[in-house]
């Protein structure tokens, strides 16, 4: 009988144990259900949400390393990793152009396609390439057309830095403010050609001051930092390859942000059509040439109708495709595919 006084007094040790066990589990519930908000971060509301200010932040060292790091890569592109930078081995962006020189206040403006919560949005389909692609893919392809120069590295210290920062503007950005950060105004399409007198007019009044009269733009005092004003046209602006040099999706930008400082996505300083010569008009002139443009949208079917380059899925003239007018060609995919195209 004494054999069994051990394990009896095991098998009493362990029913306990287990008993308190499940006791801790049953209060632990009570109390997670009876006060979730200890628990679970109280969402904000849209109304409440406000955007960051990074310059605020880093003087208080409240920002991670990355996060500042990213930053200045995307505000001062030309001199940590254009052709400004002391290491020629970081000479990715092939102009002195930053990428906040479009992407404005920081990436955070609404209608210049901001980068508030674009890392959501990604993977994504993209028809110049005809699958779905990364946030990184993203960026190269703006390094490789707006910046005209090579792609990141997706693993590089840079191309990280970059997605952290679009991450940390994009913090607790409620799912009801989400739409109007994405890509640019809407923009009714005129049903004529472009008129370049028209928007030469415009150009010189309206934005000459700060472009120049060449569209040569304006450098920064610090001239290792890139541009005040990007030039619009010419060696050091993005090449024909940029989504910026169709005339629709640049009138859309235009619309928005032009003159800087005086519109804004909801509103706007020029008309529609306004915006439309005034694109037109820039994009006549010549800026440097990206090879392989024909290897772009596999199914040609995805091409915006007003990409300047062939090869297209219809008769149109290249003048067309360039200068429209473009309601034919919307027209014709629209009654042939059924494909509703907007640029």
């Amino acid at each position: 009988m004494k054999d069994f006084k051990p394990l009896v007094r095991l098998i009493f040790k362990l029913f306990i144990s287990i008993f308190l066990l499940i006791s801790l589990v049953f209060l632990g519930l009570y109390v997670y259900n009876s006060n979730l908000s200890y628990f679970v971060k109280e969402k904000i509301a849209a109304k409440d949400w406000v955007l960051k200010d990074i310059l605020i932040e880093i003087s208080e060292g409240s920002v991670a390393e990355d996060v500042e790091y990213g930053y200045r890569l995307l505000t001062e592109t030309s001199k940590w990793i254009g052709p400004m930078a002391e290491n020629p081995e970081m000479h990715f962006s092939g102009n002195n152009i930053s990428c906040t020189n479009c992407h404005l206040k920081a990436g955070t403006q609404a209608g210049s396609a901001s980068w508030v919560g674009v890392t959501n949005r990604f993977p994504q389909y993209n028809g110049r390439s005809n699958k779905d692609i990364s946030i990184e893919d993203r960026i190269n392809g703006c390094m490789e057309r707006s910046m005209n120069g090579k792609k990141l590295p997706k693993e590089s210290e840079e191309m990280k830095a970059m997605v952290a920062y679009m991450e940390w503007i994009s913090e607790d950005l409620p799912k009801d403010r989400e739409e109007e950060f994405k890509g640019y105004p809407d923009l009714q399409v005129p049903n004529v050609d472009v008129n370049l007198e028209t928007g030469k007019a415009l150009f010189t009044k309206e934005c000459m001051i700060c472009h120049g009269e060449t569209g040569q733009g304006l450098l920064l005092a610090d001239g290792s930092k890139g541009y005040q004003y990007p030039p619009l046209w010419g060696d050091d602006s993005y090449n024909d390859g940029a989504g910026m040099n169709r005339v629709l999706t640049a009138a859309q930008f235009i619309k928005g942000n032009m003159p800087f400082g005086q519109a804004s996505y909801n509103n706007p300083k020029l008309t529609d059509e306004e915006a439309y010569h005034l694109a037109g008009y820039i994009n006549s002139f010549d800026r440097p040439k990206m090879e392989n443009t024909e290897e772009d949208y596999p199914d040609l079917k995805k091409k915006p109708v007003s990409t300047s380059y062939g090869p297209w899925e219809d008769s149109f003239s290249a003048e067309q495709h360039k200068y429209g007018p473009f309601p034919p060609i919307i027209n014709y995919y629209k009654e042939k595919y059924d494909i509703n195209k907007t640029k």
